[in-house]
């Protein structure tokens, strides 16, 4: 029993880290794009410090697997890393310089609503609203939809921060700060954030569908990983032109980079992974609005943004309605005994492209959809 109540103390503390890990992702990102780093030469940098770090495991551990991968599954990992990995990560970036950190980071609850609509579109998924458990999921998504309308449309006053020193915004001109943000670029950084989300979910419910026919899910992070920085390289070279911009200087860009790369993409995974292992994929999902509350924290105090009531009343809607759709699939799970095929996604991005579960199980953690 004690040894039950050490790994259940473990578990808690992990998903708070891990919250707190995705907190200082979009706190660093947020500076790094205030201080002048272009977002596609930071999205391109971010994905190959991530590929630096895999791919020397991947050829430690799995150099006989790498050479078995068919051409097939190749090129359809190479969509999926478009879609799930360079257009979600440019979307999430530009949406974050157009808006603030609070709002990237509430919108990312939205990602289980819109990956269980794609499931409904795709017949992958059946809502049956005769049970609570369908109610709860209508709800929930509903839910959702209407916290994304109230925090794209409707700002409300301000709510004045305490007196800080903006640590990271010694050279902010005020981007992220609502009301120094235009009404129209605060609308397009929400839709695009949506853009974001429904590419995740295309991503997510193909990887489920590749992870039947090829389950090393460690290969299949690693390939999505390289082939999204050799994406990301193109885009990057096409969208600036200007190589000046492309100098690594010892900055926040610097910073964020490497955070991005090494403690996201390598410490996370594992962290994330042996927490959904040990105590299930609801459970993780549960702890996701600490994310949005921290950001809103720290985005305030070291990014000086200025948060509003429609934020606030927005991301309340929208835990409430991931916290629905969770409760919703938890007891779906219960009372079928099994789950459906929609639950083989697992999320936040942003992080979430490289924790793939390789089996029916692990799986289950497909509607979190963490967005990082």
């Amino acid at each position: 029993m004690a040894i039950m109540d050490a790994t259940s103390k473990k578990a808690y503390l992990i998903a708070i880290v891990v919250q707190l890990i995705y907190t200082g992702l979009s706190v660093l990102s947020k500076a790094a794009f205030n201080d002048g780093m272009s977002i596609f030469v930071f999205n391109f940098y971010r994905q190959a410090t991530g590929s630096l770090l895999l791919l020397p495991l991947a050829l430690l551990f799995q150099r006989k697997n790498m050479l078995s991968m068919p051409l097939v599954l190749l090129l359809k990992l190479f969509l999926c890393a478009l879609f799930g990995n360079t257009v979600s990560l440019n979307m999430y970036n530009i949406s974050l310089k157009l808006t603030s950190a609070t709002l990237v980071a509430a919108l990312g609850n939205a990602v289980p609503a819109t990956t269980l609509c794609l499931a409904l579109l795709l017949r992958m998924e059946v809502v049956d609203l005769r049970s609570s458990s369908g109610i709860a999921k209508v709800s929930g998504t509903a839910l959702c939809l209407a916290g994304v309308v109230v925090m794209a449309f409707y700002a409300g006053p301000a709510l004045s921060p305490v007196n800080h020193h903006r640590a990271f915004a010694a050279h902010a001109t005020g981007y992220g700060v609502h009301a120094t943000t235009s009404k129209a670029a605060w609308i397009e950084g929400t839709f695009l954030m949506i853009i974001n989300n429904m590419a995740f979910a295309v991503s997510a419910v193909w990887q489920a569908r590749i992870l039947k026919e090829f389950s090393n899910r460690m290969l299949v992070a690693v390939t999505l990983c390289v082939f999204s920085a050799l994406q990301s390289l193109v885009v990057a070279a096409v969208a600036e032109r200007d190589f000046s911009r492309w100098k690594l200087r010892l900055d926040i860009g610097l910073l964020a980079i490497a955070y991005t790369g090494f403690v996201v993409t390598g410490l996370t995974y594992y962290l994330q992974a042996w927490c959904v292992e040990m105590k299930g994929p609801v459970f993780f999902s549960a702890w996701l609005p600490l994310y949005s509350v921290f950001t809103m924290f720290c985005s305030t105090f070291f990014l000086g943004e200025i948060v509003h009531l429609g934020s606030i009343l927005g991301g309340i809607l929208l835990i409430g309605g991931l916290y629905s759709l969770l409760w919703g699939k938890s007891k779906e799970s219960t009372s079928d005994g099994s789950c459906s095929e929609i639950n083989k996604i697992h999320g936040p991005q942003d992080e979430q492209e490289y924790n793939k579960p390789d089996s029916h199980e692990e799986a289950k953690s497909a509607v979190t959809g963490e967005q990082v």
